[in-house]
């Protein structure tokens, strides 16, 4: 069993994810409209989460949002179940790719058998699309791959239920209800509403621009407070996230700048270009930080004030982008 699915490459796995199976129901948005109108864009600082031995920072909102706001934006009606029995989770996945839905699933990196060694680390929020099953093996369009590949059913299995934080307890979703029409402008709008809300909103330290201030004065801190070892990986932690998990780099500014060019053709609102211009810089400044906080941590830095100066740009960042943000919720 073969369904018709459309195999497109992306930056980020949920994007592509996203995109690919709105586009198998017909509706044609790119990964930076899917990404714009699922209020993907975020970031939050949780020094008291570990992530592979560090604070946990993350670039984007949490794993399945975006399909999920996505479709609620665009009004259709999803299905998305977690599970405790990994032979149930198995038997409906069959049971849907039988009824000839492609089905997205949320899975462990680690046990991704056809992954470079350097990408396969103890990371639960990958997503991907299984679009058929041929004997043994599920077919599979994993976004950011270059073409479709397989999985082995034990394959399959062992990353749906990979263990560690956001285990994915073998979630699988898919569009239910499609409607014949949607409405673009409103879907565009409520998008950057619940982004611009939440990056400069959220009463609470941890999320948003006050998120990205915590953590340039947790950065300050590190290295008298941790040591030079354990504060170059956390510092290492930071970008890693930042430029390596399919942010499509600057933790996913590029690609926000990207959708305000979409919106501004969706709305006929010439400042989402100039405010697109201003995130592009943003993210930028964002690649800047990357780049001086990787010199610290592979001991390469000739500033005498490394920590200190990786701080002072993450402030610039969170003023810029509450300038942003704060703009763009005055403007939708």
């Amino acid at each position: 069993m073969k369904l018709d699915f459309e195999h497109r490459q992306s930056a980020h796995c949920e994007n592509g994810v996203s995109a690919n199976l709105l586009k198998y129901y017909g509706i044609d948005v790119n990964e930076p409209l899917v990404f714009g109108i699922g209020a993907g864009l975020f970031f939050s600082y949780l020094p008291f989460i570990k992530v592979n031995h560090a604070p946990g920072s993350a670039f984007r909102t949490m794993p399945g949002l975006v399909f999920k706001r996505a479709a609620k934006n665009l009004g259709i009606q999803i299905f998305r179940k977690k599970y405790r029995s990994a032979e149930k989770a198995m038997r409906d996945l069959d049971k849907s790719l039988e009824q000839g839905l492609p089905v997205g699933l949320q899975v462990g990196v680690f046990h991704l058998t056809y992954f470079p060694d350097p990408y396969r680390f103890h990371f639960n929020a990958h997503n991907l699309v299984v679009y058929g099953k041929e004997g043994d093996e599920y077919l599979i369009s994993d976004p950011v791959m270059e073409t479709t590949t397989r999985l082995t059913r034990a394959e399959m299995k062992r990353v749906r239920f990979a263990k560690g934080i956001f285990s994915p307890k073998g979630q699988m979703y898919h569009p239910v209800n499609v409607p014949d029409s949607f409405d673009l402008k409103t879907a565009v709008r409520k998008g950057i509403k619940r982004t611009a809300k939440d990056m400069t909103k959220i009463p609470i330290p941890f999320f948003g621009v006050k998120g990205i201030r915590f953590l340039a004065k947790d950065i300050r801190k590190w290295q008298k407070k941790h040591g030079d070892k354990k504060a170059a990986l956390y510092l290492a932690a930071v970008v890693r996230m930042q430029e390596e998990i399919g942010t499509g780099g600057a933790g996913f500014r590029f690609l926000y700048a990207a959708f305000l060019q979409e919106a501004a053709k969706i709305l006929q609102i010439d400042e989402l270009n100039e405010l697109s211009t201003q995130m592009t810089q943003v993210g930028d400044l964002w690649r800047e930080f990357a780049l001086a906080a990787s010199r610290i941590y592979k001991d390469r830095s000739k500033d005498p004030k490394g920590y200190d100066s990786a701080a002072d740009l993450l402030v610039e960042i969170a003023a810029r982008e509450e300038k942003i943000f704060t703009r763009l919720l005055k403007l939708v």
